[in-house]
């Protein structure tokens, strides 16, 4: 099957939407506010999407997502065409098995195994009073990175996300936020939303917070989206438990992995 670069919107949308439950942040990225850092690539037949690879560069490393929807021989023939154009370091999300087309050609570091959750009706919420929950906008940023750095050093957080307006913030009573969760993917276009670096202050743990915030932010999204979709790390358990609670069901597993180019093959 030939391969090729594409940019036609509504082919891409028409394949993902085959799988929304797995191809969330695919989707998301469809957006105006994304599709700018946004190279994908699909394997053809017909003319017909038979799988597609998704390269974002919005951040750096650059990501690679490359998820199975029922089609692992044009998802395998598909990396195989690929390869020679990849950039020399990349992050990449992989359906389970793709790791093995990468191994002659990048030194492969695993990150974890991780779930795909994904919610297509709001639950039954139990929503804060306004008071307690804070919008959080552009306004906030520095009080937000230094809230992450503290309580969730690492984390993937892309300050433009405060743009979307979909980032909410609980606050102690002596003003300091102790919560904070928003998303990573917001496109009322595509209707979708893809929830993302939701933090408690290790302080102020297991009592609920998170799971308050969830909730609102949640209800409030789908003011404007059909469906919610997050990834969680397999071995969260209590977070796996939190979102099984509000109604998110385990639609994949992937892999997520660092690769960097091997600039000295050794042949025998």
């Amino acid at each position: 099957m030939p391969s090729r670069i594409i940019s036609d919107k509504r082919s891409i949308e028409h394949y993902l939407l085959k799988f929304p439950q797995i191809n969330f942040y695919h989707m998301g990225d469809l957006d105006d506010f994304f599709w700018p850092y946004t190279t994908w690539y699909a394997n053809l037949q017909d003319d017909q999407i038979k799988a597609i690879c998704l390269m974002y560069s919005g951040i750096k490393p650059d990501v690679l997502l490359a998820l199975n929807n029922d089609n692992q021989l044009a998802m395998q023939e598909l990396i195989t065409e690929i390869i020679p154009s990849l950039p020399d370091r990349f992050y990449t999300h992989l359906s389970t098995g793709l790791e093995e087309l990468f191994k002659p050609y990048y030194q492969l570091e695993h990150q974890g195994e991780y779930l795909k959750m994904f919610l297509d009706e709001p639950g039954n919420f139990t929503l804060s009073a306004e008071d307690e929950i804070e919008n959080l906008t552009i306004k906030n940023l520095d009080e937000v990175q230094d809230f992450y750095g503290n309580s969730y050093p690492g984390n993937w957080f892309d300050p433009r996300m405060l743009e979307t307006n979909q980032y909410l913030g609980i606050r102690n009573d002596m003003g300091e936020l102790i919560c904070v969760g928003g998303v990573h993917v917001y496109s009322k276009e595509f209707n979708i939303a893809v929830i993302g670096n939701i933090s408690t202050s290790r302080k102020y743990r297991n009592i609920c917070l998170g799971t308050k915030l969830m909730e609102n932010l949640c209800m409030r999204l789908f003011e404007n989206v059909k469906g919610v979709g997050l990834n969680v790390r397999a071995d969260n358990l209590s977070a796996i438990a939190l979102y099984e609670k509000l109604g998110f069901k385990k639609t994949a597993v992937y892999h997520e992995l660092l690769l960097e180019k091997i600039t000295h093959l050794t042949t025998v």
